[in-house]
């Protein structure tokens, strides 16, 4: 498969997994599940071609790792990033490192410096480990400002921090003051 044939059935996929599964007249399970073959089946049926070899190549190569799938093989899910209300993907709370990052983009600041970070539509904030990968992220919307989260102080203070399978580091909301934001 192709390298745009894999970021097109990836992209697909993220839309069912995480976000529209009634694209393919789906719903997820409570932990966000679809079983494969019936998610092969109705992608086909409305004109998007996917077989159960993209779908593993996808699950295989993805740098990033937004899939997994079940022991047995025969369902997968988004590790995380939904919008789909009442999911759960049971993660269990965390110790984060010190530091954690986020990349955004100016347009955004404004509101960040006066709300914080705010999970809006999805279920969390996402945070990196790095300054590397909140690059990466922040780079999708144009010319990347990366903000340093105090994890250590907000999770002293009592916030619950998560990890997902693909080591995205989540919360539920970063405050204003356990931010530093570059000044531009």
């Amino acid at each position: 498969m192709s390298k745009d044939d894999l970021q097109s059935t990836s992209k697909f996929l993220s839309l069912v997994l995480r976000h529209r599964p009634e694209v393919v007249g789906m719903s997820l399970d409570g932990n966000g599940w679809l079983p494969i073959n019936e998610l092969i089946e109705n992608a086909n049926r409305i004109g998007k071609q996917l077989s159960l070899q993209q779908i593993h190549q996808v699950v295989a190569t993805s740098a990033k790792k937004r899939f997994s799938l079940s022991n047995d093989g025969l369902q997968i899910r988004a590790n995380q990033g939904h919008s789909v209300s009442g999911i759960d993907l049971q993660f269990e709370p965390a110790t984060p490192p010190p530091k954690l990052y986020h990349g955004t983009v100016f347009p955004f600041l404004q509101s960040i410096r006066q709300q914080g970070l705010k999970k809006r539509s999805r279920h969390h904030v996402h945070l990196s480990a790095n300054i590397e990968t909140a690059t990466q992220v922040g780079s999708r919307r144009g010319k990347p400002v990366i903000l340093e989260v105090k994890a250590n102080e907000m999770h002293a203070a009592g916030f619950a921090f998560y990890i997902s399978v693909n080591g995205v580091w989540l919360t539920d909301f970063v405050p204003v003051e356990f931010l530093v934001i570059p000044n531009q």
